[in-house]
């Protein structure tokens, strides 16, 4: 996955949870453990395992991320599951950039023997693993903001969904195909409930 897409994985662990009501996946530490060694191994030190620190990081991360999503998935409506619980776009704003400040980085030259320089950006400072995490997810959601996919960012509306997802084609209305197939069937059932045809 590539890294702009990281926070959208991350604003997905926020989903439907097959019953009627919305699953938090980072509902603990555990939680936030297996999804880092699931799709963000790269930003943890190797044998990860979060604590309530790192929990609260990265969960306020993926507030703000949700909240900036719901603004620019307008005047489309936002996802369902929290809407109406999320801060204000200039708090989100705030919050991501707050998160991203946790570790000020420099600019670094690296230039192997035998090959070109190349520049990058390191830590300034030893940090702590909580606060790495939350700043690399809060570049990862600032680089997707502002990114070429964010036009293409939209709300899955299918029944009970309450995901975002990079539309792939023009024409797609909801995240995956289990979604379209929910809603083609409860369009068919409202129709058969107003007495309309099939």
């Amino acid at each position: 996955m590539a890294v702009d897409h990281l926070a959208l994985t991350l604003a997905v662990t926020i989903r439907h949870d097959g019953h009627g009501g919305v699953a938090d996946d980072l509902a603990d530490p555990a939680g936030l453990t297996r999804w880092v060694r699931e799709h963000a191994a790269d930003l943890a030190p190797e044998g990860y395992t979060a604590d309530p620190a790192a929990l609260a990081a990265v969960v306020g991360v993926r507030t703000a991320v949700r909240a900036l999503f719901a603004r620019a998935v307008l005047p489309g409506p936002p996802s369902s599951a929290d809407a109406a619980a999320l801060p204000d776009a200039a708090s989100a704003l705030s919050r991501l950039n707050a998160a991203a400040a946790r570790v000020p980085l420099v600019p670094v030259l690296d230039w192997p023997a035998g090959g070109p320089p190349a520049a990058g950006f390191a830590a300034a400072d030893p940090v702590e693993p909580a606060d790495r995490l939350a700043a690399a997810l809060a570049h990862a959601a600032i680089a997707f903001l502002a990114g070429p996919d964010l036009v293409r960012l939209r709300a899955c509306h299918a029944p009970r969904c309450v995901r975002y997802f990079v539309q792939d084609h023009p024409r797609q209305e909801w995240c995956k195909p289990a979604c379209g197939n929910r809603a083609r069937v409860a369009r068919h059932h409202a129709r058969q409930r107003g007495g309309g045809t099939a």
